[in-house]
């Protein structure tokens, strides 16, 4: 039923709380874990001109950084894991990779923190998955710290 099993991080800790559902689901199901994160273009575009590289510099970073995160809570467990930093609107980014990599359910949390110690409105990304997604989609409640 469950091949392809897409979780997209943030970087936030509620990533941990979605972790825990999708790799349960992943683990078993055989399934392989995609662990996506998504530079946010508008963030560094935003930034003056003399600013950009530098920017996009430290936000492929931390979205690296998220990545590792989760492959390191992954601890080894077995899990058929791929990652893969994109960079773009985040949610049509996930909704891309979806279909490019026939996803057969996408794991994603209510709400996270950006890398910069931001609130994002990542509701409104997982709101836009879950409103234009063709394939099944498991929102997870995160609580608020």
């Amino acid at each position: 039923m469950y091949d392809d099993v897409l979780m997209p991080t943030d970087g936030s800790e509620g990533t941990v709380t979605a972790l825990e559902h999708a790799r349960e689901i992943a683990g078993n199901h055989d399934a392989t874990l995609h662990v996506v994160h998504v530079v946010d273009r508008r963030v560094y575009l935003a930034a003056g001109k003399d600013e950009q590289d530098e920017v996009l510099d430290g936000l492929q970073s931390d979205g690296e950084d998220a990545i590792d995160t989760v492959v390191d809570r992954l601890g080894g467990d077995g899990l058929d894991v791929v990652t893969e930093l994109r960079e773009g609107v985040p949610h049509r980014e996930l909704l891309d990779y979806a279909e490019e990599h026939d996803i057969d359910l996408i794991a994603i949390g209510t709400h996270g923190r950006s890398s910069r110690d931001q609130i994002v409105n990542m509701g409104s990304v997982t709101e836009k998955v879950v409103d234009n997604s063709e394939r099944p989609v498991l929102v997870v409640h995160i609580e608020e710290s």
